[in-house]
């Protein structure tokens, strides 16, 4: 039986909903992916249009990242809508909700399984195994949607075939296709099959969690039965946490009718708010829009509301739904009013219980109602504008919600108008070399492990040595391998924009330097790197591959002091810190090593060379302080017997385009 590659699935709705608040929310292209990828009819949807001829005879898409850059989130943002659009059409009964959350489960245990056995056993792409994890067992969630018994059991007992076909038409490969076909042959019959065989025919058995799937880790790959059981209780607890997070019970009955109604409100108010903004002109200039739209933001909340633009350094009001329009213009700097502060903000603000400023009474007046919204559109790191509605409190969080999203899509609108000549090939060149990027920095992070497990050797080598100039000579190989491991983690991050770039986000930076120094300096099990990001904007006034050399040196120390018995490195940001009449972004970074010895404390930063194994020193910390003074930045340390502490200030910087602290 022939399945078309345009398969419409059905999704866990909590899953759809968190997928559609993440596009909302502007989170970034990661989080997204890794929301879509938790759900097998989203990435079965996303494989099919990445990869469809409506992008040409392009590179063929084998991970949701790399969709995810080709189709850009705007796109995707659509595409989910559409996706949620579609599950309305699904009518679901109480035990086939059960049979999709067990669906859901398996399907995400058998991917995570995947992703752990490859990067355990050495195959270069974890991802692609991750997603043909998602996959492997699609026939089973083409059954749940199917009313046809007949035809359902056919989709049961063919599912290898259905996977295997289906990833073949998506261009995945002919591995990719083996994979899926080959599933569940018998561990005596893969010893010798294609690696990406293995790995998912054996997630496939470890997410039954049984004695047979411990057996055949021994089989496949020699994998002892301590080890495989660790796997299987870390995937369990990664699943349910994943599976906490978007509100989805594992261990109780489960129905979907409570999360469909929500997700049926939230496809309501956004086709409100799409059909609103259809009935504006949206063409011409940002302020022309902006003015042409109150009517319609007045048209789905029934509240009477102004808007004003952003012009030099003030707010001007240009349009509004009162009747005649005052000429009004007022500071765009602080001043304590809803409307300023949901400007530089960049987030609704109500004016609930505070005491109104003169501008609050003034916009209260014009709008003759008892309180206050103000809305602002946000583009980027631009807002052009503030919609100011007058509320009586009454349905504030509905409002709230239908403003948010009519700002949103009105974003988007500015964000999409017309390209001049020429910039549309500019962007599609652009999205090619981020995809080739993205090859670039996966290749460089599995060059990077081979180089950490030599240095790991010449540490241990080193200790069993008598001789200190044979020492001495194993300190200068580490010391090169730790300057080409620092080059390798610099091109796996390197952008076209970078040199141009003077601000940078920290919290992201350190999100994404983690993920390779997670595998690289900390994959024992008694070694952590733990994140403690603060939750405000990050914005750093300094270049890029500062920031990363110095957070890699200091990482790459910390991990190296820890004693043999393990231990844990905090990466900890905080912000705003203000300190000598600045604002600073603070980083912390911690260890529970034994300190710094007396002798190396007082040359900390100076160019000297001694053991790494013995404290934080050498070449590395020489140029962390270079670099920290040249950022204008601060640097600290706190040592003693309980661990050791690196606290940087960063020289704050603005969101707003040029403001500086």
């Amino acid at each position: 039986m022939h399945v078309s590659p345009d398969l419409q699935l059905p999704s866990l709705p909590e899953v759809t909903l968190r997928a559609l608040d993440a596009c909302h929310q502007d989170e970034s292209y990661r989080k997204i992916s890794e929301i879509v990828s938790a759900d097998t009819a989203l990435v079965s949807r996303i494989l099919a249009i990445a990869n469809s001829a409506l992008y040409g005879p392009s590179t063929p898409i084998r991970s949701v990242d790399q969709a995810l850059l080709r189709l850009g989130t705007r796109r995707f943002h659509t595409l989910v809508l559409t996706a949620a659009l579609r599950q309305l059409l699904f009518e679901l009964g109480g035990d086939e909700w059960q049979q999709l959350r067990d669906f859901w489960r398996h399907s995400l245990t058998t991917a995570l399984t995947a992703r752990a056995l490859a990067t355990l056993t050495r195959y270069p792409e974890p991802d692609e195994a991750f997603m043909l994890g998602m996959l492997h067992n699609i026939g089973e969630l083409i059954a749940i949607k199917t009313p046809a018994t007949e035809t359902k059991q056919h989709y049961l007992d063919h599912q290898s075939d259905i996977a295997a076909e289906l990833v073949s038409s998506w261009g995945l490969g002919p591995m990719a296709a083996d994979a899926m076909r080959y599933q569940q042959a018998l561990p005596s019959e893969l010893r010798d099959a294609g690696h990406l065989v293995k790995l998912i025919s054996l997630a496939t058995r470890l997410a039954l969690s049984d004695a047979a799937g411990i057996a055949a880790a021994g089989t496949v790959f020699g994998l002892n039965e301590e080890l495989t059981r660790e796997i299987n209780r870390r995937i369990g607890h990664e699943v349910s946490g994943m599976a906490a997070s978007l509100g989805i019970p594992l261990d109780e009955e489960y129905n979907g009718e409570n999360a469909s109604r929500q997700l049926k409100q939230t496809i309501l108010r956004q086709a409100m708010a799409s059909q609103a903004i259809n009935l504006a002109d949206v063409t011409g200039e940002t302020k022309d829009i902006l003015a042409e739209t109150v009517n319609s933001l007045t048209l789905i909340t029934g509240l009477p509301a102004l808007c004003f633009g952003h012009a030099g350094d003030n707010l001007v009001l240009l349009s509004g739904t009162i009747g005649d329009i005052p000429d009004l213009a007022v500071t765009a700097k602080p001043g304590g009013s809803v409307l300023t502060e949901a400007f530089i903000s960049g987030l609704p603000v109500t004016l609930g219980e505070r005491s109104p400023t003169v501008l609050d009474r003034q916009l209260l007046s014009l709008l003759h109602t008892p309180s206050l919204l103000a809305v602002p559109v946000v583009n980027g790191d631009d807002c052009p504008g503030v919609f100011a509605l007058g509320t009586d409190n009454d349905q504030l969080q509905t409002t709230l919600e239908l403003a948010g999203i009519f700002t949103r899509q009105l974003s988007t609108v500015l964000a999409n108008r017309p390209l001049p000549d020429g910039k549309a090939a500019a962007d599609d060149k652009q999205l090619d070399q981020e995809i080739a990027r993205d090859q670039l920095r996966k290749q460089v992070h599995e060059v990077s492990n081979p180089l950490t497990i030599i240095r790991q050797y010449i540490y241990q080598l080193r200790g069993r040595l008598e001789d200190a100039g044979v020492k001495q000579e194993l300190d200068v190989i580490r010391d090169e391998l730790d300057r080409a491991g620092n080059l390798l983690l610099q091109m796996s991050h390197t952008d076209a924009t970078e040199h141009n770039s003077d601000s940078v986000e920290l919290n992201p930076e350190l999100e994404s330097l983690a993920r390779i120094l997670e595998d690289s300096l900390f994959s024992s099990d008694n070694r952590n790197l733990k994140l403690t990001l603060c939750s405000q904007p990050s914005l750093v006034a300094a270049g890029t591959t500062r920031i990363r050399q110095v957070v890699i040196n200091l990482v790459r120390n910390a991990a190296e002091s820890l004693p043999d018995e393990g231990g844990t490195v905090e990466v900890r940001t905080s912000c705003p810190v203000w300190q000598n009449q600045r604002t600073w972004v603070e980083l912390e970074i911690t260890d529970t090593g034994t300190g710094i010895p007396d002798e190396v404390r007082d040359t900390l930063f100076s160019p000297v060379r001694t053991t790494k194994g013995e404290g934080h020193s050498g070449l590395g910390l020489s140029i962390v302080k270079q670099l920290v003074d040249d950022m204008e930045g601060i640097i600290a340390c706190r040592t003693g017997q309980e661990g050791t502490t690196f606290r940087i200030l960063f020289p704050a910087a603005s969101h707003k385009k040029n403001e500086t602290d």
